[in-house]
């Protein structure tokens, strides 16, 4: 906002209920008076010719009536209106009035009177032409060189340029690739004319060459000009702006030099004559029209240009000079001269607002009154400075991981889903597994507190739910209205989902035409996807959770699944879902536990979930508050690296199905050349079992074809089962080391990344990245080890999942370890915690080298099977290595009993030589590492692999690994 004002001089409201444009104002001495002052012209698109000679009115005077020389109603709209030399036999100025079909000349006299209100004008018609195609805009000049006289062109619609000398219509040309009309303009030095067409650039076409192009009568259509009719029409040079153009001025200021100025809609051009750029400006406002005039010092210009903000500034070239604020939008804007004041800034509106001003100042005689001073109390200060730097460190310190919503919203929206499920189902699969399918209807309130414009709803529910309509369409709202929606969900895959939660989101317009978004989250019944069913005692996979609270009925817990069942056991629940194998909850009678077991891993999560909910709920509407669900291990990583293996191993067949589909496309293309040149060959000859290797290549790539839509579709529910894998880890480990709400987000973002797989990025590599971030941050074993500069390469596939497993299971035991997950930049060091009964700590590495070797055998206490390496080592390479570790170990250690021996020396006291002999006592726990080489070479050599002498290379790439992880 400008701090200044533009000054009133004189203003006028033109009409009421009419349309201005840019062309639609024009300055100068209409009527050839002596004085040679200027007039004010206006047209409007109701046909409203008016002529003003402003001066301001006296002071408590109204405003007179002989400002407005003339007022003439036209039967046509008047597009644009300009002066200019246009009658041969005259060299005086004349009007020209342009019509849709009509172009006027018209000539202003006037006549003075007996008396002071006398003076009379009239307008008289010189010559006219009747257009046979609709004008968009035009422009004049001394077109071909001529001098004493000005010729018109006009652009049609169409894109034809009509050129009129004075009272003779010359010729015309359509511009070649025409689609829309832009602005047009004409430059003397070099007799062109310039206009910005709808491939967003500036072209510049000559006089010279438009007067021996093709004729627009003989042939409208420029790519099919032909030598006979003339030459072909060729742009003398174009330039590339990108953007729409609002207005095009050339202003005649230097005869040694020409600027041509564009404006843009989101930038300023000032461009040479030869098509080069002189300058640009990049707008930061939305502009409404501009105009160049000439500036006093030398090899610049001056450009006022006003936007929608209300705003007219003031630009030498790209500098600015001025700001004022104005009272409406210009769409046109001109420098005039008049007897009291030169140089007045005449602005006119869309609505007809004809405003001249002048940028200045007025002196102010207001003085602001003088304020009590007060003393200072320097204790008041102080508490409020402490008080305010504590928001601001807790603002900086607290960095969450999606944005808080604002507390006040305009739009407010409440999902209500139904309890009972839909008496007749609105699922598109009506049965499944010899199960129907339920659906069960969710509710929408939305109410407005103030008006919104074009609401829009969208409902997301995760595959393979879907709902009957995800798209909602409103009307708009007013302050304080309410609508509800409704609309049923359905199981609509053969798989089970990952999550029952949905999203609903509502897009609006405030009153102000601001874009807002309004979100809120439902979650589905447990019923829509599964049944109740009878309970086993024996499933593969098992989990049990612990609670601090003695057991509960479980029929109390979950009465919906209970009340259809014949025999209501308390301590076993079946759960069958309907895509799915069957969950079952057991109840110990004597401990605290909770067993849910499965024959699918990836099952048990909706189930889990369910019940560590509907605790919380049950034993919160008891009025228990210290209720606390654990999970004392161990953590089935095993397990879950099972379906990791299985989603990756389908990533890795879409590719090769896309080789072999790729390489079977290329053979059947060649076989087609062959065949087709063997057709087209006069003299016929053998086939040599052409088409039959092209039928056969054909049913390869449709089988190919088909088999990778299965990979695909398979694809897309591995995934789906993954996120219910990953969902389940996270649950387990939330309860295993009672992580917060905001440690379990971090969690969350960090092995759920993606919605879905993308050919460019998919799963493995994305969490592999998140949790090799969070080991080298916030997970590390000490504030030295934290990384400063972080990998920033592309992520591409890995070739296996080894080093994915290895992060994972390093993440889990650093959180076993006490580590604490945080954004914070802050160091954060692992601090030593309670573990839960029947857990034990992987030991940390110490040398970066051994750190795969170790965690492989360490991670046998942590995990119920070891995943099998796929490097086979042997026996020479393993004693060989077997060998240096020790040298390098007895090295070690003599250097740590050396510095000990020192430290002992130093400090006589016993604490510090127990201290000295418990670490001593540790280390020959490393001494462990060569037996298990040893093993590993003896399992080795009993499977009897050949050994080539790339053998080698293969263990200095293990090692190198081993140091990367």
């Amino acid at each position: 906002m400008s701090l200044f004002k533009a000054r009133d001089w004189w203003a006028s409201v033109l009409g009421e209920g009419e349309e201005f444009d840019q062309g639609c104002l024009c300055v100068g001495d209409v009527d050839n008076s002596a004085s040679g002052y200027d007039k004010i012209v206006v047209g409007s698109f109701m046909g409203m010719l008016r002529i003003f000679s402003p001066h301001p009115a006296k002071a408590e005077e109204p405003m007179e009536a002989d400002t407005q020389l003339l007022e003439v109603q036209f039967p046509d709209p008047i597009i644009q209106v300009e002066m200019g030399k246009f009658v041969s036999c005259s060299e005086l100025l004349h009007l020209a009035v342009l019509h849709p079909r009509k172009l006027s000349v018209y000539a202003v006299s006037g006549t003075a009177g007996n008396v002071e209100h006398g003076d009379q004008y009239q307008l008289r018609l010189v010559y006219e032409h009747n257009l046979q195609r609709t004008a968009c805009n035009m422009t004049y000049g001394p077109f071909g060189g001529v001098t004493g006289h000005h010729f018109i062109c006009i652009q049609s619609m169409d894109g034809m340029l009509m050129f009129f000398e004075q009272e003779t219509y010359a010729f015309g040309r359509f511009l070649p690739g025409f689609l829309l009309p832009g602005p047009l303009s004409y430059c003397i030095r070099t007799d062109s004319f310039i206009t910005v067409s709808s491939t967003r650039q500036v072209e510049c076409y000559r006089y010279e060459t438009l007067a021996v192009a093709t004729d627009a009568d003989t042939r409208q259509d420029s790519d099919q000009q032909t030598k006979s009719s003339g030459k072909r029409l060729t742009a003398d040079w174009t330039l590339v702006i990108g953007e729409e153009a609002l207005d095009i001025c050339v202003p005649n200021t230097s005869s040694a030099m020409s600027s041509i100025f564009v404006l843009g809609e989101r930038n300023f051009f000032c461009l040479k004559d030869n098509g080069q750029i002189r300058f640009m400006k990049k707008l930061e406002f939305n502009p409404s029209c501009f105009l160049p005039y000439g500036s006093v010092s030398e090899g610049s210009t001056n450009i006022l240009m006003c936007n929608h903000n209300n705003m007219l500034l003031v630009y030498q070239d790209v500098t600015l000079k001025w700001a004022a604020q104005l009272s409406c939008v210009p769409v046109a804007v001109r420098v005039a001269n008049f007897p009291e004041l030169k140089g007045l800034v005449v602005t006119l509106s869309s609505d007809g607002h004809l405003q001249c001003s002048y940028m200045g100042t007025d002196p102010s005689f207001f003085t602001a009154p003088k304020v009590d001073a007060r003393e200072v109390n320097y204790d008041e200060v102080d508490t409020e400075m402490k008080m305010l730097q504590k928001v601001i460190r807790g603002a900086t310190k607290t960095q969450d991981i999606l944005p808080r919503a604002e507390t006040e919203e305009e739009l407010t929206l409440t999902a209500i889903v139904s309890s009972n499920l839909d008496e007749v189902s609105c699922a598109v699969i009506s049965e499944m597994n010899g199960m129907p399918v339920p659906s069960v209807t969710v509710k929408v309130k939305i109410k407005s507190r103030s008006a919104v414009q074009s609401p829009k709803m969208t409902v997301c529910v995760q595959p393979p739910l879907a709902v009957t309509q995800d798209q909602f369409v409103l009307d708009s709202m007013g302050s304080g209205c309410e609508l509800v929606l409704r609309f049923s969900a359905f199981l609509n895959g053969h798989y089970p989902p990952a999550d029952l939660c949905g999203d609903i989101a509502v897009s609006y317009s405030s009153a102000t035409g601001i874009p807002r978004v309004s979100q809120c989250k439902f979650s589905l019944p447990l019923r829509l996807v599964c049944y109740p069913s009878s309970a086993i005692k024996n499933a593969k996979y098992k989990i049990t959770v612990d609670t601090n609270k003695p057991p509960v009925n479980l029929n109390e817990v979950f009465p919906d699944f209970s009340e259809k069942l014949e025999n209501n056991e308390s301590s076993a629940l079946g759960f069958q879902l309907i895509t799915g194998s069957r969950v079952i909850v057991l109840a110990s009678k004597t401990s605290q536990r909770y067993r849910i077991q499965s024959e699918s891993f990836e099952d048990i999560w909706l189930v889990a979930k369910e019940l560590v909910h509907r605790f919380d709920q049950h034993f919160a509407s008891l009025g228990v508050k210290d209720f606390q669900n654990s999970f004392t291990g161990p953590i089935p990583l095993p397990e879950y690296f099972e379906t990791v293996d299985h989603h990756f191993e389908l990533r890795v067949n879409v590719q090769k199905y896309q080789d072999l589909l790729s390489e079977r496309a290329v053979q059947f293309r060649a076989i087609q050349r062959r065949l087709l040149t063997r057709f087209k060959d006069k003299t016929p000859g053998p086939l040599q079992n052409l088409d039959t290797l092209m039928e056969g290549t054909y049913r390869q790539v449709i089988a190919l074809a088909d088999a990778a839509e299965d990979n695909r579709e398979r694809l897309i529910q591995a995934f789906t089962r993954l996120q219910s894998a990953t969902h389940l880890l996270i649950l387990l480990l939330s309860l295993w080391q009672g992580l917060s709400s905001e440690q379990t987000a971090i969690l969350e973002a960090t092995l759920l990344p993606l919605l879905q797989d993308t050919p460019q990025l998919g799963w493995e590599e994305s969490v592999d990245a998140a949790v090799s971030h969070l080991l080298k941050t916030c997970l590390s074993r000490s504030p030295k080890d934290q990384a400063i500069s972080l990998s920033t390469g592309p992520l591409t596939i890995p070739k296996d999942t080894s080093r994915l497993k290895k992060h994972i299971t390093l993440l889990c035991d650093r959180l076993g370890k006490g580590g604490r997950l945080s954004l914070s930049s802050e160091a954060n060091v692992p601090t030593t915690v309670m573990m839960p009964a029947g857990c034990e700590s992987i030991p940390e590495p110490i040398v970066e080298q051994e750190e795969e070797p170790l965690l492989q055998q360490d991670a046998t206490k942590y995990i119920k099977k070891k995943q099998p390496s796929k490097r086979v080592k042997s026996k020479s390479d393993s004693s060989k290595e077997s060998s240096r570790e020790r040298k390098e170990k007895d090295s070690a250690k003599e250097k740590e009993s050396k510095v000990s021996s020192k430290e002992s020396k130093k400090e006589s006291s016993k604490e510090s030589s127990k201290r000295e002999s418990t670490k001593e006592s540790k280390e020959p726990s490393k001494d462990k590492e060569p037996t298990r080489e040893k093993e590993s070479s003896k399992e080795s050599g009993k499977e009897k692999t050949k050994v080539s002498r790339k053998s080698s290379v293969k263990v200095k790439e293990k090692k190198s690994d081993a140091g990367d992880g």
